[in-house]
């Protein structure tokens, strides 16, 4: 499995990717692999305002529907539109060409909520 370093992790598992005051977010590569093959992923549009821990979408796989919890608060600035177009792009790429949305931060010490790459990982061993 793929855990960039320099990504924040819910236990949710999505990834947070910090560029300034915006924030990035995806599903993990653990996520997708645990779902399976995607089918379809319900995004918000531009202008929604993300609660931290809040459902803000879902992401469907041939066997099951995930509700998607935002890792921060937020304004949705954008949302993946190929990703919605063609959801296996999350499997594919969930690092990069399969994020799900960009948002304005509200409060960036949420992000000391977040776990980072080692202790995600060890999350993630103890639920196997």
């Amino acid at each position: 499995m793929d855990f960039p370093e320099e990504l924040k992790y819910s236990k949710e598992h999505l990834w947070v990717r910090i560029e300034g005051n915006k924030a990035v977010i995806g599903i993990t590569d653990y996520a997708q692999h645990e779902l399976g093959g995607i089918t379809a992923v319900e995004l918000p549009d531009a202008g929604y305002e993300l609660e931290q821990d809040d459902s803000f979408g879902s992401i469907e796989a041939r066997k099951t529907v995930a509700d998607l919890y935002a890792p921060v608060s937020g304004l949705v600035l954008a949302s993946n539109e190929e990703v919605q177009d063609a959801p296996e792009l999350v499997n594919d790429d969930p690092y990069d060409g399969g994020w799900l949305v960009e948002v304005e931060l509200n409060d960036k010490d949420e992000l000391n909520l977040l776990m980072n790459v080692e202790d995600y990982q060890d999350y993630v061993a103890e639920s196997e």
